[in-house]
Formats: structure tokens, sequence, C-alpha cells
């Protein structure tokens, strides 16, 4: 008996090593929030509106976080077909979101703010690019728990995999909204 409570205590390693990663990143993009603080105090700083698309991809991150968060609710209570449908929603809409995020990075380069242009545009790029690289990842992790529903063996019912994916999307879908409201906030 106290050794199961001992067990129940400890955090599973996989889990463990997100919340370290997640920990690292959030350290990593408030040194690039903070660096652009700094520049932005420079003469020739050019503020300028960010696209709308990152608004609307907004709405589209949010919507994937409810349907992971159901997700894993569905796969908890064994509902699988009900769970197969939502990680196929959730999928989805990651793609959708790492779409329009290409869409806005184009919108940009497009308004005459390349990469290599004014300093707060490469400071856009580089903040919301190093995102997008993170929600790629998060991305591959929901294809795989796609691709791992519709699997026809025999599987375990380890919620642990499903879990570690819905807490890293989460953790994307805050970190997008912050840097959203950071960016449009401190032009």
């Amino acid at each position: 008996m106290h050794t199961m409570s001992i067990q129940r205590k400890k955090i599973h390693p996989h889990k463990y090593s997100l919340w370290i990663a997640m920990g690292s990143i959030t350290m990593m993009f408030i040194g690039f929030t903070s660096a652009y603080v700094v520049k932005r105090s420079q003469a020739n700083w050019l503020a300028f509106e960010l696209p709308h698309i990152f608004w609307l991809s907004t709405a589209v991150i949010l919507l994937s976080s409810l349907t992971v968060h159901l997700a894993l609710k569905q796969f908890r209570e064994r509902n699988m077909q009900r769970y197969k449908q939502l990680i196929t929603i959730t999928a989805l809409l990651g793609v959708i979101f790492a779409a329009c995020q290409w869409i806005g990075f184009s919108q940009l380069k497009n308004s005459g703010l390349p990469l290599n242009g004014p300093v707060s545009a490469s400071f856009i790029y580089v903040i919301v690019g190093v995102h997008m690289l993170h929600v790629l990842g998060g991305v591959v992790a929901l294809l795989i728990m796609f691709a791992r529903a519709y699997r026809t063996r025999i599987r375990t019912y380890s919620s642990v995999p499903i879990e570690v994916a819905a807490t890293y999307w989460h953790f994307v879908d805050v970190l997008w909204i912050y840097l959203l409201i950071f960016l449009s906030i401190a032009r």
C-alpha cells in the first residue's frame, strides 16, 4: 500500500521531460521578447500591423486546444470512436494553423517586409518562426496520435502519450496567444 502511494506521487518520465522542455522553451521566448523590447527603443524602429490571418490562426489553435482536451477525455472514458473523430479534427486544425502562419509570413514579405528588411520585421520572422517550429513538432505529435488511433492491432490503453501531446499542444497554444498579444502591444 505504501509502495503504491509512492508510485502515484511520481511523475511519468515522459511528462517530466515535457515539463523541462516547456520550461526551456519558455525561457527562450522570454529572451526573444526581452531583446525585442530593448531593440524597440532604436530610432529606426518601424512599427507595422501584423497580418490579420494571425488572428484567424489564433481562433484555429484555440479550437484545436478544445478538441484535444475533449479527445483526451474521450480516450480516458474508452470512447474510442469519438476519440478518433476528435483527434482527427485536432490534427486537421493543427495543419490549418501551420498553413495560416505560412500565409502570414507570405503576407509580411509581400507587403515589403522581408526577413532581411527592417529590424522589427526580422524580429517577427524569428519569434513567430521559432514558435512555428515548435508548432510543427506538436503537429507531428498530433499526426502520430491520429495514426495510432486508426491502427488495427491490439494497443495499450495508456493515456500517457495523448496526455503528453495534449499538454504540449496547450502549451504552444498559450505561447502563441502570449506572443500575439505581446507583438500587438509592443509595436
